[in-house]
């Protein structure tokens, strides 16, 4: 099991590894996963030389490799269990799966497996298992959610009516709207912006993959 520090240190190192062709330096890990000494980074790789992901390379100076990367699958459910242990570190923010990119707009392709994942504030933790998708479009603009931010989704296969919601339509195509359940098997997936026109479907049609918890955006 890898502790989020872990995790982020050995992604950290793989990145620089493939993007440099070298070893980053302790003081650049130490940097990069936050740590004031290079005892705790010490620490880490040792954890992780213990555990199989990363060995030293014989007669090279500050040389390593990484052997293998975590499952994604698994260290998403271990990352979800760390952060709510993980009370020990004062900056340390939660860590949870980005899943790629959502609609506000048309449909586009279902949610595939985590490409990465991100750290979000510790102000938004919940016992809710969360994610994060890049919202792509402005269906959703007079809710506040704008093209390029981060929407932080609480998992979930139901919600109810006035609820903002990621929708799987047909298990193809995911999209964030406003929940409108009518009577009978009717719903309708409504955006927040006059421009577009409501999505209608029967309910055989749609799954509920979660709520929208929060939004984070990003300022140039």
């Amino acid at each position: 099991m890898l502790t989020p520090k872990q995790h982020k240190l050995l992604v950290f190192i793989d990145d620089f590894i493939k993007e440099t062709g070298h070893c980053p330096s302790f003081e650049e890990m130490k940097d990069a996963v936050g740590l004031k000494s290079k005892s705790g980074i010490h620490a880490l790789l040792n954890s992780l030389i213990e555990r199989g992901f990363v060995r030293k390379l014989a007669h090279k100076a500050r040389a390593l490799e990484v052997i293998k990367m975590p499952q994604v699958e698994q260290q998403e459910k271990e990352l979800l269990s760390n952060i709510a242990n993980d009370n020990n570190d004062s900056d340390f923010s939660l860590m949870i799966p980005l899943y790629g990119k959502i609609a506000a707009g048309t449909p586009i392709e279902a949610i595939a497996n985590p490409s990465e994942y991100i750290y979000i504030p510790k102000s938004f933790s919940t016992k809710s298992e969360l994610y994060a998708l890049t919202i792509e479009g402005e269906s959703m603009i007079e809710a506040g959610i704008f093209d390029g931010d981060t929407a932080i989704i609480k998992r979930a296969d139901h919600a109810n009516n006035g609820q903002i919601v990621v929708a799987l339509v047909d298990n193809e195509e995911a999209t964030l709207k406003v929940l409108d359940k009518k009577s009978g098997n009717e719903v309708w997936l409504l955006p927040c912006n006059k421009d577009y026109s409501p999505i209608k479907l029967t309910a055989d049609r749609l799954k509920i993959q979660g709520v929208l918890y929060g939004i984070v955006r990003k300022y140039n």
